[in-house]
């Protein structure tokens, strides 16, 4: 069956069981949920036997060459991405972002499996990263080859490929409702109904298919030793607020060395195989260092700040971690607050020289393992001071640091309490979770406009936005609009001025691209200028085109977004801009003008049909 028909067959099967002409996505959402819990069970289950593997070469090479592991994992990775996908490198999350904003959520198939193969290659041989950036972009790359496949219309593109990647968020996690505002808040932000439908099915799907596999629906990080006899009181407000404060501070020291690691890596002279090599050598010397003090060092040579850092994680959501007599990180408890903090700095640092060096893997578990740490250490000095009631334990503000942390770093506080309180399944800590997640991310904003996630887009010049109506113009092309047709008379730049006043008087056009003798664009005479010459009637017979034409009016091609139009019309003020096409030997001819009133119609009417 050919695709075009297997998509019409799907519409109507779902028109026959009494849905809406666009509620056929949900069956498909259905098969990409399904597809993608597959696909992360089997990173899941791989990432888990090199991890293994990997404890145990740890566990037989001497102390001193600790740094061999990550290098040898990092030397896999850098050739998987050099040689078959760039955009494999890094945490994932921003190129499915790109991939939505300027491509329509288009994903080579390739991405997604070399994103498996070097995410596993970083993170199982001790890359400071998590799973959740190439789990996201593996669903996103289900969703899109899918939609390919299925000949699915352009305009439903993105939420397919969101749909996987809720998909993936809610497998790896088991975290169904955290996929979906995932999806919703950061990578779509689209809240309308016909977007939200089928990514929770996709959630669902996924969710449940991996229960069924797994035979339980175990939370990762259920603190179960904490739900005893915890309850919040109104006596800790003030200390969840101030945790918000530090949090928020936390995560933008996190994004800010992460984008000047990638900075500083990008400035070396070093072939793209051999920067995350060398990134991953310092990474081993960070560990030795850890290592060398008497107190930290431990039997299987594992840094805490190596890996994604759950183990160290559900230590520190123990309360028993933080008694007298605890073994806490291998550090006495007079250190433990030292130590703690010390570890945000590290892991930081770890996760820079991996993922800034071009190793593939995520940045939500760093952030959740920088939030447990960070929280770990602001409840052990409470508890110092007396300040944490009785029954409290430094193990509460753990957990709702790594919220706060989440919120803060990715300025998605919605997704970052959902996720933690399906991670924890701890609804007594709720309230604390929602305070600080949302002071950490106003305190985050208001020193850095940019999250995790979009710094390195704006800085590329992508416009990420965060309104629907945004989300709508991206939808759009310049083709979507029909242009103002040009005068079937070329204008060049050495006629005279009163040629361009006669072709006025008989199309009405607002303003006239100007063409060489071979047809190619050289730049406008807009209305505004002509209406200044007018002014000066008796100069008008001495003027030529050439002295009004302007060359700094940019040009639009039928692809281009209208977002990224209706910035260039904000940005050079001109009611229109002229439409062009490359021809094959290599000149831009003049097509037609987009005008501003033009593109405004198309959106009013893509919003009404909304």
């Amino acid at each position: 069956m050919k695709r075009a028909d297997l998509n019409t067959s799907l519409k109507s099967l779902i028109r026959s069981l009494g849905f809406e002409r666009d509620w056929y996505l949900i069956l498909i959402g259905a098969g990409i949920g399904t597809i993608t819990a597959f696909g992360a069970l089997g990173f899941a289950w791989l990432l888990h036997e090199v991890e293994q593997t990997t404890n145990v070469a740890r566990a037989d090479l001497p102390r001193y060459l600790l740094p061999l592991v990550p290098m040898a994992g990092a030397f896999v990775s850098a050739v998987l991405v050099w040689r078959f996908a760039s955009e494999a490198k890094g945490h994932g999350v921003p190129q499915v972002l790109k991939a939505l904003i300027q491509r329509n959520g288009e994903i080579p198939l390739r991405v997604g499996i070399v994103k498996v193969f070097a995410s596993i290659t970083t993170v199982g041989t001790g890359g400071s990263a998590g799973t959740e950036g190439p789990i996201v972009q593996i669903g996103a790359v289900a969703g899109s080859f899918l939609s390919r496949r299925l000949n699915i219309p352009r305009e439903h593109v993105r939420t397919l490929v969101g749909c996987g990647a809720a998909a993936g968020i809610a497998s790896i996690f088991n975290a169904p409702i955290a996929g979906v505002f995932f999806v919703l808040e950061i990578l779509l932000r689209d809240f309308s109904i016909r977007v939200f439908t089928p990514i929770v099915i996709a959630s669902v799907f996924s969710a449940a298919t991996t229960q069924a596999f797994h035979g339980e629906n175990e939370a990762i990080f259920f603190a179960r030793e904490l739900l005893i006899g915890y309850e919040f009181t109104l006596a800790e407000l003030p200390s969840y607020v101030v945790l918000g404060i530090v949090c928020g501070c936390t995560a933008v020291l996190f994004n800010w060395m992460l984008h000047k690691g990638e900075d500083l890596f990008e400035k070396f002279r070093l072939h793209p195989i051999a920067k995350p090599v060398f990134g991953a050598f310092l990474l081993g010397l960070l560990g030795l260092a850890y290592l060398s003090i008497p107190s930290l060092g431990n039997d299987d040579n594992a840094p805490p700040f190596f890996g994604n850092g759950y183990e160290t994680i559900r230590w520190l959501l123990n309360p028993a971690a933080y008694d007298a007599n605890a073994d806490a990180l291998h550090a006495p408890l007079p250190t433990l607050f030292t130590v703690l903090a010390a570890l945000v700095i590290l892991k930081s640092l770890a996760t820079t020289l991996t993922l800034g060096s071009g190793g593939s893997g995520g940045v939500f578990a760093p952030s959740l393992f920088l939030g447990a740490v960070a929280g770990g250490a602001f409840g052990v000095a409470l508890d110092n001071t007396g300040l944490i009631p009785e029954g409290g334990s430094p193990a509460s503000y753990a957990l709702v640091g790594m919220a706060a942390v989440v919120a803060g770093s990715t300025h998605a506080p919605l997704t970052a309490i959902l996720i933690l309180f399906e991670l924890t399944r701890d609804e007594y800590v709720l309230l604390p979770i929602m305070l600080s997640a949302v002071i950490a991310t106003v305190v985050s904003q208001l020193i850095n406009r940019d999250s995790v996630y979009t710094f390195k887009l704006r800085r590329e010049g992508v416009l990420v936005g965060a309104a629907r109506d945004l989300t709508i113009l991206r939808r759009l092309r310049v083709s979507d609009v029909a242009p103002e047709p040009m005068p079937s008379e070329p204008v060049y730049a050495s006629d005279p001025v009163s040629k361009l006043i006669a072709l006025h008087a008989t199309y009405h056009v607002p303003d006239f691209p100007v063409v060489d003798q071979a047809g190619g664009y050289m730049g406008t005479v807009t209305g505004g200028d002509m209406r200044t010459a007018l002014i000066d009637r008796e100069a008008i017979p001495l003027l030529l085109v050439a002295e009004l034409m302007r060359t700094d009016i940019p040009v639009v091609h039928a692809g281009d977004t209208l977002d990224t139009v209706m910035n260039k019309f904000a940005t050079h003020d001109v009611t229109s801009l002229a439409l062009v096409r490359e021809r094959n030997d290599g000149v831009a001819e003049p097509l037609g003008l987009i005008t501003r009133g033009r593109v405004l119609s198309r959106y009013h009417a893509a919003l009404e049909d909304s």
